[in-house]
């Protein structure tokens, strides 16, 4: 029975993925296009996590410790570019308006 409901979670995270994509390619702004690669790298964690579930293993920890990084620097990085128009600045951190 558990089986059976991680592989109806693992479908549902799929579409999830997919409505995510679609949104990363439409979407009508920057801000919801971030929102989308977001989600779509948080939902990859979940899938490896259930997949790992399924396989009864724990290889895949480290792996998810990984992509859960990358998306949190990805994530801030687009943030601050849409704020700022640069991801990295030049300069003296001393000298702030």
């Amino acid at each position: 029975m558990t089986d059976f409901l991680l592989l109806v979670s693992l479908s549902i995270l799929s579409l999830a993925i997919l409505g995510c994509t679609y949104r990363l390619i439409k979407g009508p702004s920057m801000p919801d296009r971030i929102a989308a690669l977001d989600a779509i790298g948080i939902n990859l964690l979940a899938i490896i996590a259930i997949v790992s579930l399924l396989l009864d293993t724990q290889v895949f920890i480290d792996i998810i410790l990984v992509i859960g990084i990358l998306t949190f620097i990805g994530t801030t990085a687009f943030a601050r570019y849409i704020e700022r128009g640069m991801v990295m600045e030049s300069g003296d951190d001393n000298e702030r308006n």
